[in-house]
């Protein structure tokens, strides 16, 4: 039997990344009710957003691409990877200011 493993990887990867966004999005709403500029924080998104994703892009590209990266396994101990996905998405809201 042949075991695709794309699928979990994906699912690993987008999955904390939601939950990040899902637990922005009430301030969020807040936030679009008031009648303000749109801003975009960008040394926020810059100092803390990248970096996170920078951590999910290392644990999702060495299964998407046969090119030798330096990996971070996620397969073995994937917190690291969850709290940079759950940083990512809530950050990436977070840095739409209004």
């Amino acid at each position: 039997m042949d075991y695709k493993i794309m699928p979990v990887v994906i699912y690993g990867t987008i999955f904390p990344v939601l939950i990040g966004l899902l637990l922005r999005l009430p301030k969020l709403i807040i936030e679009i009710k008031q009648n303000k500029q749109w801003t975009f924080d960008w040394v926020k998104f810059i100092g803390i957003g990248l970096p996170s994703f920078y951590i999910i892009a290392m644990s999702f590209l060495p299964f998407a691409i046969s090119i030798k990266l330096p990996e971070i396994n996620m397969l073995e101990s994937p917190t690291f990877q969850i709290i940079a996905g759950v940083v990512f998405g809530y950050i990436l809201l977070d840095s739409l200011k209004k």
